[in-house]
C-alpha cells in the first residue's frame, strides 16, 4: 500500500519496505539486507536525542512509501528487484543500561548476520558499533572483516565521564576486544581538538589508518578512498561500513549530538558511501548520530535516509554488475534510455 509523506505509527518500514522478525529467521530467509533500529543515545557525551534517530531516518522522504526507489543513475532498484531488503523494526533497548543494551545489540545483529543478511544499523548514538561490529564479526572468521568509519571524532577513547562505555570509546573497545584489527580499522573525516595526544598515540600504536579532514583536503578524496579500499581488503574478506552524520559540516548536518565545523558536504558524504558499497564486498553498515531533536527542516534526517539508499544501490549495482563491466559514474544519465530501448548499463573503459 502506498502511503505519501511522512509515515506515523508503530508499524511503518524503512520506506515501506517488508517487515520482518529479527528472531524468526524465515521471516527474511530471502533477504540481501535487513534494516534494524538501536534506538540509544545513553551513550552520549553532550547533546541527546539519537535515539530518535531510526524513526526519522525510516520516513523521511517527499516520495511515495511504496517499498521502491529507482536510482537515476545507477540504473537499480535497490528496495525492490535488484536487491531484498526487509525491516525488522527496532532492537528493545535500555537507556539507563549501557553494556545491557549493548548485549542486546550485537545479539540481534549477529543474529540475523549468522542467518546470511547484511544487518544494516540505524543508530543511536556511535556507542552502537562496537555490538553492531562484533555481531557482524562473529558471523565470519576471526579478525577478518575490516571497518571503514566517517567520523569527526576518533571515538578511540578510554575512560571517558569515569565510564569506560560511550559514544567517545567503541572503536577502542571493538579493537582491544580483538574483533577487529587496528591495522584495518579506517577512519575518514577528523577534526577538531579531541582526541588529545595520548589517544592519538595509542592509536597509531594500533597501527590504525586515520585520515583527517586536511589530509584529504590536500590529497583528494578520492585518492584517499582509494589507498583505504586497497588496506581494508588486504587479508580481509568483508567491511564494515560506519557512518557518524557529523562527518557532515553542521550547515549540511545540524541535527547531531556533537557538530563540528569543517567537514564533508553531503555530497561528498554519499558519493563516498556509493563508492564503498558498489566497489567493496560491505558485510554489515550502520549510521548513527542523526539527532532530530536539533535538526532544522529535516536537513539531517534527509541525508541519513539518503546515505541508507545510496549503500543499497551501491550494493544492487556490485550485484548486477556481477563479473562484468563495472557501471561508470560518468555515464550520462539519459544514455541508452528512450522508448523500446534497453538501458545502457556500464560502459567500457
Amino acid at each position: 500500500m502506498t502511503r505519501y509523506g511522512p509515515m506515523f505509527g508503530p508499524d511503518y518500514t524503512f520506506l515501506g519496505v517488508p517487515a520482518c522478525d529479527w528472531r524468526e529467521p524465515e521471516t527474511y530467509a530471502d533477504a540481501d539486507v535487513v534494516i534494524i533500529g538501536a534506538p540509544f543515545d545513553g551513550g552520549t557525551s553532550h547533546r541527546p536525542g539519537a535515539r530518535f534517530g531510526p524513526q526519522v531516518i525510516r520516513g523521511t522522504d517527499y516520495l511515495p512509501h511504496d517499498g521502491s526507489r529507482p536510482h537515476m543513475a545507477m540504473r537499480v532498484d535497490a528496495l525492490t528487484g535488484d536487491l531484498t531488503v526487509k525491516d525488522a523494526g527496532d532492537l528493545e533497548v535500555f537507556s539507563g543500561e549501557i553494556q545491557r543494551s549493548c548485549a542486546t545489540i550485537e545479539e540481534g545483529v549477529g543474529f540475523i548476520a549468522q542467518h546470511g543478511a547484511i544487518p544494516l544499523v540505524l543508530g543511536g548514538d556511535h556507542t552502537v558499533t562496537w555490538p553492531d561490529v562484533a555481531g557482524v564479526a562473529s558471523a565470519h572468521p576471526p579478525q577478518r572483516i575490516s571497518v571503514i568509519h566517517f567520523d569527526a571524532h576518533a571515538d578511540t577513547g578510554d575512560i571517558e565521564f569515569g565510564s569506560l562505555y560511550g559514544h567517545g570509546q567503541p572503536m577502542r573497545r571493538l579493537i582491544e576486544s580483538g574483533a577487529v584489527r587496528g591495522d584495518r580499522f579506517l577512519q575518514l573525516g577528523l577534526r577538531g581538538y579531541w582526541p588529545g595526544p595520548d589517544v592519538l598515540d595509542w592509536m597509531a600504536d594500533q597501527r590504525m589508518n586515520s585520515f583527517h579532514m586536511s589530509e584529504i583536503v590536500e590529497r583528494g578524496l578520492d585518492a584517499v578512498l582509494d589507498s583505504a579500499f586497497e588496506i581494508a581488503m588486504d587479508g580481509c574478506d568483508g567491511v564494515f561500513l560506519s557512518v557518524d552524520i557529523d562527518v557532515c559540516d553542521p550547515g549540511h548536518a545540524p541535527g547531531t549530538g556533537t557538530p563540528e565545523p569543517g567537514g564533508f558536504t553531503g555530497r561528498q558524504l554519499l558519493d563516498s558511501v556509493s563508492r564503498i558499497c558498489h566497489e567493496l564486498p560491505v558485510v554489515g553498515m550502520d549510521i548513527v548520530e542523526v539527532s532530530p531533536p536539533f535538526d532544522h527542516a529535516e536537513i539531517t534526517a534527509m541525508l541519513g535516509n539518503r546515505v541508507v539508499l545510496e549503500a543499497l544501490s551501491g550494493m544492487a549495482r556490485r550485484r548486477k554488475d556481477g563479473d562484468g563491466p563495472r557501471w561508470k559514474r560518468s555515464t550520462p544519465l539519459l544514455q541508452g534510455r528512450g522508448t523500446g530501448r534497453e538501458g545502457a548499463g556500464p560502459q567500457p573503459a
